[in-house]
């Protein structure tokens, strides 16, 4: 077993790891560049294979407290009429919640307070500027030092993973998403999609007793050069084309600092998430479009498997091994189902009764009963 690691990046996947990792007695240090944890953001969507991951954590009555529970999803037509609601598949068993929306800080803060409660040592504003496979690692605040392990769980453009040579980065689906955090109409309850008009995908997920957050699809689109009021102004013209509770939720769209777009992008690292020493998790090692909203849930998994993994061999370099290889399927198919749906949306494919492959109800069901088997 490990004495100590150094994990990069205090994002879902750093931060579980750091706690599971800290509860087995390792001496754990967690580095992340950001002067504060958990203060950027929009909304989550945690669903219940995440809950399951969160309970382990012993932060789940904390995300219940601060978060938004609920066990159906609807949808909708482009004028805000329902068309049909449908009970959310309990992924994480029948005692958890179908999913839980709150906001993407809430959650960040919760897990790095646990963090600190069970002795990870926290080092906030701090940048790795080196790391090698062999585990020594050159901080900005001055430290160096060599770690029986290091966990690389710095996102999507991680330095970890560049500096170890595994050459691979993120690619553009071809949509991007304007998302808005916002208070909540009472209305609200649940999420509700709407598939098609002028966005791809309009929806929402409450995610506290006074707050939301929506989002609209489109086409990707270079958007760098907009203000922040004309980001605002630009969402704002999307939802208009939506009825129901649109209306509502365009009116409480005011603060053009809750706005962002980005672009749906995936990646699946092909081989060995680790060099030596140094293993990725969470959107370090893969990324997925939020079209199946897997993407807190698939970095909580990495760690919950990478931790039992560790405890569970004397050898590091079998523990990492068995980790990838638990992991890279299961993520795999979550990054391949959710780059799916999305394509399927870009394509305009019609559903096989119309005599197409769009056959979203039967990629569902199957990625749910996936996802309700243990990681």
């Amino acid at each position: 077993m490990i004495q100590n690691a150094l994990v990069v990046g205090g994002g879902a996947a750093g931060t579980a790891a750091a706690i599971l990792l800290a509860r087995a007695g390792v001496a754990v240090d967690l580095v992340e560049t950001t002067p504060e944890i958990g203060t950027s953001g929009s909304g989550i969507t945690l669903q219940g294979n995440a809950l399951r991951v969160l309970r382990d954590l012993g932060v789940l009555d904390d995300v219940l407290a601060h978060g938004y529970a609920f066990d159906e999803v609807g949808l909708r037509t482009p004028d805000g009429g329902v068309v049909a609601v449908i009970p959310d598949a309990r992924t994480g068993g029948d005692d958890l919640p179908a999913t839980v929306g709150m906001p993407r800080g809430d959650m960040a803060r919760l897990l790095a307070e646990r963090a600190a409660q069970v002795g990870v040592e926290v080092r906030t504003g701090t940048r790795v500027e080196s790391v090698t496979a062999a585990g020594e690692v050159a901080c900005s605040d001055g430290t160096r030092a060599v770690h029986d392990l290091v966990i690389g769980a710095d996102g999507l453009n991680s330095g970890v993973r560049a500096q170890i040579g595994i050459d691979i980065r993120p690619e553009p689906v071809g949509m991007g998403i304007w998302r808005v955090f916002t208070t909540r109409p009472s209305s609200i309850t649940r999420t509700d999609l709407t598939y098609g008009g002028a966005a791809y995908i309009a929806g929402w997920c409450p995610t506290g007793e006074d707050s939301l957050y929506a989002y609209l699809v489109e086409d990707a689109a270079d958007r760098t050069g907009l203000s922040p009021g004309e980001q605002l102004a630009t969402m704002q013209g999307l939802a208009d084309h939506y009825g129901g509770p649109w209306a509502e939720i365009r009116e409480r769209m005011t603060d053009p600092s809750r706005v962002n777009y980005t672009w749906f992008t995936h990646h699946l690292v092909d081989g060995p998430w680790h060099r030596g020493r140094v293993v990725l998790a969470g959107d370090a090692a893969h990324s997925c479009p939020p079209t199946l909203a897997q993407g807190a849930a698939m970095a909580l998994e990495d760690a919950w498997v990478l931790v039992e993994e560790l405890t569970g061999h004397d050898d590091l370099d079998t523990a990492l091994t068995t980790y990838t290889a638990r992991r890279r399927e299961r993520a795999g198919a979550v990054v391949a189902d959710s780059v799916q749906l999305a394509r399927w949306l870009l394509d305009h494919e019609p559903p096989p009764q119309a005599g197409g492959a769009a056959d979203v109800p039967g990629l569902m069901a199957r990625t749910s009963a996936l996802l309700a088997q243990r990681p």
